[in-house]
């Protein structure tokens, strides 16, 4: 996803990931998920120009798309991207990557929400994703703070979009970061889409308290028609149908 916080994140990914070396090669359909699953992908300004209508041809049926980052970034192409997947079929969500040291979880929900993160119930518009793992900048791992303090963090950037939205924002997180930095929290996932991130042909160890995984981010090497070099590849835990439920909160 930001690839500000790629090579802290590989790093650590690498020793969970097991990857066939044909990983790179997968058409848009393949994968190692199983029959009832739904295609997506996740992008930011460093897939650069993308071809939507091509990305929806091969097969893509969803795409989180970075909206913001902390309080003062907006990916540059946000706006472009979120206009022409919706116009190319393909059921969209915004996401923020969360910077828990440098402001409160409710100042980033609003910048989020007021970015580009809304919601409508347009059958094509999933609750926007808070996106929080590793900190790839000086702060250390946990961003500094407690387990505590991450909890209320969380808690108050949850509680805040729903406020905005009306909806439970996803929550995109790896297992490892979240059992260590929350001390395994279990609050959230009676209400919030788990995104979980593992580089493998497995899901695996879902973090504390989650029974399930909605989204799953299974290689950051993908390849798809329509966007130019590696791209995050993604699963649905179900049809296109409950998908668009997902989307009109139905």
């Amino acid at each position: 996803m930001a690839r500000t916080r790629s090579s802290l994140r590989r790093a650590l990914a690498a020793g969970l990931t097991v990857l066939a070396t044909a990983a790179a090669a997968l058409v848009a359909t393949a994968g190692p998920a199983a029959a009832a699953t739904t295609p997506g992908v996740d992008v930011s300004r460093y897939q650069g120009s993308i071809n939507w209508t091509s990305v929806r041809n091969a097969g893509i049926q969803f795409a989180f798309i970075k909206a913001t980052e902390g309080t003062s970034y907006k990916d540059p192409n946000f706006n472009a991207n979120y206009v022409n997947a919706y116009n190319a079929g393909v059921i969209r969500g915004a996401y923020h990557f969360a910077r828990p040291n440098i402001s409160a979880g409710s100042t980033q929900a609003n910048y989020l929400a007021s970015n580009g993160g809304a919601w409508s119930a347009d059958s094509r518009t999933l609750p926007a994703a808070l996106d929080i793992e590793g900190n790839p900048y000086a702060g250390g791992y946990c961003y500094g703070l407690s387990t505590t303090g991450m909890r209320n963090w969380v808690q108050d950037f949850l509680n805040t979009y729903r406020s905005r939205t009306g909806r439970y924002a996803v929550i995109y997180t790896t297992t490892s970061w979240w059992n260590q930095c929350t001390g395994s929290w279990t609050g959230p996932w009676a209400n919030h889409p788990l995104w979980l991130a593992r580089w493998s042909s497995t899901p695996g160890a879902l973090p504390a308290g989650a029974s399930v995984w909605s989204f799953w981010q299974y290689t950051s090497t993908g390849a798809v028609s329509g966007i130019s070099g590696n791209v995050d590849r993604n699963y649905w835990n179900g049809d296109r149908s409950r998908l668009i439920a997902l989307a009109n909160n139905t």
